[in-house]
């Protein structure tokens, strides 16, 4: 029997209306009369009523494959031969299909049969399967699978209406009610995967399932893990609620059974919900629940998380977290917390009760918003003890920082001619060791661009009087300097200091000889204060006291500077047949001169004893923030020299024909000056200080040293007598340092950066202090995000093992007072590597060679489980030994089902 092809053969059923005439119609209605009426069964009345002959109607319904119409046809007239009521056409639109092996239509049966690879298509539905039937008599449709020449089943139905898709083993769906019943379905809502022994479709928005298991696993016929209820009802895009359910990992139930269990889908990136607390408990504070709150999604522009903790020895604390953003405009976030931390219990010698608190804020403009004008911000500031002493962070590299800094800007440009620009900060900056606070509220900025007076409408600024230019600028600032317990209290702002400082530079450059390039600057400055000091000894005291004068009051200071500066290149040849072909020497010798001229007249006396006998000098202006005016003159000649060492070298790839280039020294320089005005020790220290780079730019490595022309009496001070004539060398090396950076990976891309919360708290960007374990957020993984959730096979390496390393080695010498003494001495190291595909581990550790002993070491620990994640650190000793476990499941739906243990030396 030859297979019918829907692409080439198609059934066309129509009844044609038939063509008359007069003589036909009265023949007809004679024979029909006289002959046939005792044909009809049923009883008829006496009188007839003529029926009036009309135009038949057409009633035409399409079904439509890929290439060609199926088209059935019916007629119709308006003649009631009996009470049966004619059936509707089937389906209400047009049904696309096709089949690769055949299409068969069966007209008696109703039924159209689909077979390998068949599709259909109507309204939104798409139906791809094996084999598909479809009885347009009933508006049903069936699919399922088929089983190809080895007895397997393949081609399991996909059935997918709207954004909803289900992939069972076979489905039965009614086109007019809409209703489905279906098979070992399989479908994917939100972050879940959904498979079902039997589901129920209801309706567009309503499922029922019956032995059905859910998980966030990828793999849903073999899940590692996954929740077994027999009811469910679920409602796509909003909510599953579901039965008796219990949690089964690796296919052995656990404990974890709930008598109904609700979970909220949504196709918005967040939604609004609980944060279940972890549990934890400490030798110093008790058993706590810690971050525990709520999580609101606000918006699609901005959200909050409220967190809290609780100890049973009264300690709590309080966390507010808020993430802003605007596409194309700006985006930020903001971290508050404040700690009440209570140690031991009252009445105990360890007893302690502190309050500390710690605010962020990050903020940044997209630079195309607003051309003109820009904000941002970025603050760290809280109390000093904050990192030494919070419950819920463990960060190294802050605990050693001993500073923290704000700063939130706003700056905007003029366009007038010339151009000006405005820019107000506010500075924060602290000194947790000594618990100093320095800021600014505002600083002003003000400045308008170089004007060339002389200059040719052309732009040509060429020779000593064209490229003179003048500016000027003004700074202003309204500073506070105040201790961490009086910050923002009004202690803080009654010694408020204002000042403004106008400058005034004048410059021009020139060349001289061709080869000689000569600058040249005058710089006017003016300084306004509004409150000066007072020097007058006291009596009664028998002391010096300094008295506040407030008031408006300035002084006037101007200055000049010229150098002289050239290059010198130097290229050595070796020789075309050596490996060092040549060495390439780049000099920049300069010359400067500085002179500043005494302002001795803004300068008083005052006595030092009760006879006045004994006087000194002091100006009024001593300690303003913009400095003082000297006293006396300064007139400097500056040397500096700087050099490059560059060489070329065979190249290790035959096949080039150039030389390959590579840096020897990428700075050496050298530099001094010499005091005309000073009576002795005229000339200060030689400072040297160069760097270069190894192994393709991966080792850097920095230097320094400073020497001292001058010699030293017994008691360590400089005397005007040459090191060369007291005995010594020509210089006598008063310190040295020596720093070495290596920064390598198995893998040519470079490390991304994961540590940008710990930069912000005032770490290291890199490893070599640990990695930050913030308990107060989701964890971060060693993985990358690309490779999380990847299904790779979990075998040991065969060829060698994935890693990165950093190192770092410091050396400082000292020999100020002929003490010829190593001061530091140390290396770190930073060390994270693959085990497995599904391993990893790292290490941060180093050792100090003066204090003899093992810095800061941490271990770290990661399992990729798939659907879950593992990870464990572990700082054996020192004062912040620690270790903490933590187990949990990727998926942001199912976060909250964690273990979590930790334990701190300081809790």
């Amino acid at each position: 029997m030859a297979h019918e092809y829907p692409i080439l053969q198609h059934t066309k059923i129509a009844f044609k209306p038939l063509h008359t005439n007069l003589f036909n119609i009265v023949l007809l209605s004679i024979f029909l009369s006289l002959g046939c009426s005792n044909l009809y069964s049923q009883d008829l009345k006496k009188k007839q009523t003529p029926i009036p002959s009309k135009n038949q109607e057409v009633k035409k319904q399409k079904i439509e494959d890929n290439t060609k119409a199926t088209v059935a046809e019916t007629a119709t007239d308006t003649v009631k031969l009996d009470t049966i009521k004619v059936k509707k056409g089937f389906l209400d639109g047009q049904v696309r299909y096709v089949a690769e092996k055949y299409a068969k239509i069966q007209q008696k049966k109703k039924l159209i049969t689909l077979y390998d690879k068949a599709e259909l298509y109507y309204q939104d539905i798409e139906l791809k399967s094996g084999i598909i039937v479809m009885d347009y008599e009933k508006n049903e449709v069936y699919a399922g699978r088929i089983k190809d020449s080895l007895g397997n089943y393949t081609q399991y139905p996909n059935f997918k209406q709207g954004e909803n898709v289900i992939e069972p083993d076979s489905i039965r769906f009614n086109f007019k009610t809409k209703k489905a019943l279906i098979w070992n379905s399989r479908t994917t809502q939100s972050e879940f995967n959904v498979k079902a022994a039997i589901t129920k479709k209801e309706n567009d928005s309503v499922y029922f399932l019956k032995g059905a298991r859910f998980t966030t696993a990828k793999d849903i016929d073999d899940p590692e893990y996954y929740f077994q209820t027999n009811k469910i009802k679920f409602i796509p895009g909003k909510k599953i609620v579901t039965g008796f359910t219990n949690m089964v990992i690796e296919g052995v139930p656990t404990p974890l059974i709930l008598p109904f269990a609700y979970f909220p889908l949504s196709k918005e990136t967040s939604v609004s919900g609980i944060i279940l607390p972890s549990y934890n408990d400490s030798n110093t504070k008790g058993f706590s629940l810690q971050n525990g709150g709520y999580y609101f999604a606000l918006s699609d522009h901005y959200n909050l998380t409220l967190l809290g903790d609780y100890y049973t020895n009264g300690s709590y604390g309080i966390n507010a977290q808020s993430s802003y953003a605007k596409r194309y405009k700006f985006q930020g976030s903001v971290n508050l917390r404040f700690e009440n931390n209570i140690v031991s219990e009252r009445g105990y010698p360890d007893y302690s009760k502190t309050k500390i608190y710690n605010i962020q804020w990050s903020h940044s403009q997209d630079s195309k918003s607003s051309p003109n004008s820009t904000f941002s911000a970025s603050v760290n500031l809280g109390s000093s003890q904050y990192y030494q002493k919070t419950i819920n962070q463990v960060n190294v590299g802050s605990q050693l920082n001993n500073s923290l800094s704000s700063s939130i800007s706003y700056s905007t440009v003029f366009h007038t001619i010339p151009e000006g620009r405005l820019s107000l900060t506010a500075t924060h900056s602290q000194n947790t060791n000594t618990k100093e606070i320095n800021m600014t509220l505002p600083t002003l900025q003000f400045s308008l661009d170089r004007i060339y007076p002389f200059a040719s409408n052309d732009g040509a600024k060429k020779g000593f009087f064209k490229n003179i230019n003048l500016q000027y600028n003004l700074n202003g600032r309204n500073s506070f300097k105040t201790t961490d317990s009086l910050f923002f209290k009004p202690e803080m702002f009654r010694n408020s200091e204002i000042g403004f400082q106008h400058t005034v530079p004048l410059s021009t450059n020139f060349k001289v000889f061709k080869y000689f390039s000569v600058s040249t600057s005058m710089n006017y400055e003016e300084v306004w204060y509004f409150k000066t000091i007072e020097k007058t000894y006291d009596n009664n005291l028998s002391t010096v006291v300094t008295k506040e004068i407030p008031g408006f009051d300035a002084f006037r200071t101007y200055s000049s500077s010229t150098s002289v500066g050239t290059t010198i290149y130097g290229t050595f040849n070796f020789g075309e047949d050596k490996m060092i072909k040549s060495i390439r020497h780049v000099m920049r010798p300069s010359i400067s001169h500085s002179y500043t001229p005494s302002f001795e007249k803004y300068y008083d006396t005052y006595a030092t004893d009760a006879s006045g006998r004994m006087q000194t000098d002091y100006t009024r202006f001593e300690g303003g923030m913009y400095g003082a005016p000297g006293k006396s003159s300064s007139n400097f000649l500056g040397i500096n020299l700087s050099n490059t060492f560059e060489a070329k070298v065979a190249d290790k790839d035959t096949t080039k024909t150039e030389p390959k280039k590579i840096m020897l020294l990428n700075n050496l320089n050298l530099s001094t000056s010499y005091n005309f005005d000073a009576k002795e020790l005229n000339w200060a220290p030689v400072r040297v200080s160069g760097g270069t780079q190894f192994f393709d730019n991966k080792l850097s490595a920095n230097f320094g040293a400073t020497l001292d022309p001058y010699a030293i009496d017994n008691s360590g001070n400089r005397i005007n007598t040459f090191n060369i004539n007291n005995g010594g060398s020509l210089f006598r090396m008063t310190s040295a340092n020596l720093t070495m950076n290596y920064s390598l990976s198995s893998k040519k891309e470079e490390k991304k950066d994961k540590n940008t919360q710990q930069r912000r708290n005032g770490g290291r960007e890199d490893d070599l202090f640990g990695s930050d374990i913030d308990v107060g957020s989701q964890r971060k993984s060693q993985f990358n995000e690309e490779d999380e959730g990847k299904d790779v096979v979990s075998e040991f390496f065969r060829t060698k093992l994935p890693w990165d390393m950093t190192f770092a080695y410091s050396l400082t010498y000292g020999n100020n007072n002929r003490e010829k003494k190593i001061t530091g001495n140390s290396v770190m190291i930073s060390m994270n590597t693959d085990l497995t595909p599904k391993w990893k581990a790292g290490v941060s550790t180093g050792y100090d060679f003066v204090q003899n002993g093992v810095t800061f070491t941490q271990l770290r620990f990661e399992r990729d489980l798939m659907s879950w994640r593992m990870d464990f650190n572990w700082t054996p000793f020192g004062t912040n030994s620690s270790w903490n476990f933590y187990i949990g499941i990727k998926s942001g739906v199912l976060s909250d089902i964690k273990w979590e243990k930790r334990k701190l030396t300081n809790q």
